[in-house]
C-alpha cells in the first residue's frame, strides 16, 4: 500500500515539472525560432532534474516492497 502511494504521489512532481518547461520551451521556440539551439538544451536539462524526483520515489517504493516482503 505504501509503495503504491509513494509512486502515485511521486509521479505528480515530475509530471508537472516536465510539462511546464516543455510548454514554455515550445512557446519560446514559436516566438523566436532562431533561439531554438539555446532553448532546447536548457529545457532538457531541467526535465532531467525534474525526473530525479520520480526516480527517488521509485527507489523508495522498491525499498518499501523489499521491507514488506522481508527481503531487507
Amino acid at each position: 500500500m505504501g509503495a503504491g502511494i509513494a509512486m502515485g504521489i511521486g509521479a505528480i512532481g515530475p509530471g508537472i515539472g516536465e510539462g511546464m518547461p516543455a510548454a514554455s520551451a515550445v512557446e519560446g521556440v514559436a516566438r523566436q525560432p532562431e533561439a531554438r539551439g539555446q532553448i532546447i538544451p536548457v529545457m532538457l536539462l531541467g526535465q532531467a532534474v525534474a525526473e530525479t524526483t520520480g526516480i527517488y520515489s521509485l527507489v523508495i517504493s522498491l525499498i518499501l516492497i523489499g521491507i514488506a516482503r522481508g527481503l531487507l
